[in-house]
């Protein structure tokens, strides 16, 4: 049994100012708890993840953003999905997405 999953999320951003990348092609191990993988991320880079679920909350580390390594906070229900996001300048806005499983 493999931990491998593809998955596609479509996503929109809130309060942010820049043009970003909407739909996201994701790779994911879960096992147990734990999550790792690698993703088309809103800035149009591949950004490779490790963290924790605990039941909705996700929580871990995250490359290819502003800074080599940030902090990822997700909260995901059905595979709708939130999080809070950053673009430089100090401007904060959220994340909503749907993340679907194809395989």
């Amino acid at each position: 049994m493999s931990c491998l999953s593809l998955l596609l999320a479509v996503s929109m951003h809130v309060g942010l100012e820049g043009n970003y990348n909407s739909v996201h092609p994701h790779v994911r191990c879960h096992v147990e708890n734990t999550i790792a993988g690698v993703y088309a991320n809103s800035d149009g880079n591949v950004s490779a993840y490790i963290g924790q679920k605990y039941g909705m909350l996700e929580l871990g580390l995250v490359s290819g953003y502003v800074y080599p390594i940030v902090p990822m906070i997700r909260v995901v229900k059905n595979g709708w999905f939130i999080s809070p996001a950053y673009e430089r300048g100090n401007n904060w806005g959220v994340l909503f997405g749907y993340e679907s499983k194809l395989f």
